[in-house]
């Protein structure tokens, strides 16, 4: 969705990459929410950008040369994220050997994305709500009251509403935070976006390899990105292009691996040590199924092109297997028992790679 930088007086604004309707919509959103000095929500999948949504909100805002820090609530324990959030003076507790300032210190005069807010503690909610309404706390250990001017922009990936209900999260905070909610919009449903953002991606990893251009995607490959439904949206789309710039020899891209980890020697995966004669294994035997097609035509006096029923036999067993695999090309050679690079010389020997 966005991953280079405008010029200007926002020389930092990240820049935002779609053309479906619901993003235009969510991105005419942010830039009337962004110049106010209000406290924002927002909502996504992982996956969706929500960091870089909170960027782009602190870039457009006023305050785009003032500090823009950002903390990962879910990657701290309740007494650590405390710590980190207001500062602690000197002893507050063991390994306090000197006062630290905290990320609403840190932040004053600008913004503080606090990403994952659902998984914080209520007693760290309360003191995050006191700021808000009042733009003072104090840190760990110490009695002096001390004054911020912070704008707060949060993220979750989970319905803060019901969570509210469930008393799982303060509702008194939620009302606070949510001056102005933005959605995010899942890539499943923003299709015009997914070849625009997939070419996008392709054409920054060629930059990176050194390549002088990006030679595009093969029809197969437009397809299935186009029908893949991106359970982890952006991010996924992201590794999942890049993953195919690399590994791609020449010419327009022909294969796409959609998880990574799926291998015949994945942990907890039976494994056949039998491949070769796996009678579920269509291609190690193609010769003597040819020659057997041979010997029964032979039988019945007719003649036959042994080449040619040999090259019919594979061309077939190998469409198959790329259909049921989504033309993933690594999960078809496995489907037929042969190495990635063997099917890849299958491919150029038939001309199929197009």
């Amino acid at each position: 969705m966005i991953e280079s930088f405008d010029s200007g007086a926002s020389a930092q604004a990240p820049r935002m990459v779609g053309e479906s309707a619901c993003f235009l919509e969510m991105q005419e959103h942010i830039s009337r929410v962004a110049p106010l000095n209000k406290p924002v929500l927002i909502i996504g999948e992982r996956g969706t950008g929500k960091e870089l949504i909170a960027a782009r909100l602190h870039y457009l805002s006023p305050r785009w040369d003032a500090p823009f820090l950002k903390i990962n609530c879910a990657a701290m324990s309740e007494s650590l994220l405390e710590a980190q959030l207001f500062g602690h003076e000197a002893g507050a507790f063991t390994g306090a050997t000197k006062l630290r300032k905290g990320y609403f210190e840190r932040a004053d005069g600008g913004t503080l994305f606090l990403d994952e807010l659902a998984t914080t503690a209520m007693s760290v909610q309360e003191k995050i709500l006191r700021v808000i309404e009042y733009g003072e706390f104090e840190r760990l250990g110490g009695s002096e009251t001390l004054k911020v001017d912070v704008r707060l922009i949060a993220a979750s990936n989970e319905d803060l509403p019901s969570l509210a209900q469930e008393g799982k999260f303060r509702e008194d905070l939620l009302d606070r935070l949510a001056f102005d909610v933005v959605t995010l919009p899942p890539l499943r449903v923003r299709g015009e976006d997914i070849l625009v953002l997939a070419e996008y991606f392709a054409v920054g990893m060629v930059k990176e390899l050194g390549g002088e251009a990006f030679m595009g995607f093969s029809d197969r490959v437009q397809k299935a990105l186009a029908r893949y439904s991106w359970p982890g949206n952006i991010r996924q789309l992201k590794n999942v292009v890049e993953r195919a710039v690399y590994q791609n020899e020449e010419g327009p891209i022909s294969d796409l691996i959609f998880d990574p980890f799926e291998s015949p020697y994945r942990l907890g995966t039976a494994i056949e040590t039998d491949v070769a004669g796996d009678e579920g294994s269509e291609l190690p035997n193609i010769a003597t199924k040819a020659n057997a097609v041979k010997k029964r035509n032979a039988s019945d006096g007719v003649a036959v092109d042994f080449k040619q029923e040999v090259q019919d036999f594979e061309v077939g067993l190998i469409k198959r297997a790329l259909e049921r695999s989504q033309f993933n090309q690594k999960k078809a050679a496995e489907q037929l028992g042969l190495s990635y690079h063997q099917l890849r010389g299958y491919l150029r020997k038939y001309d199929l790679l197009g």
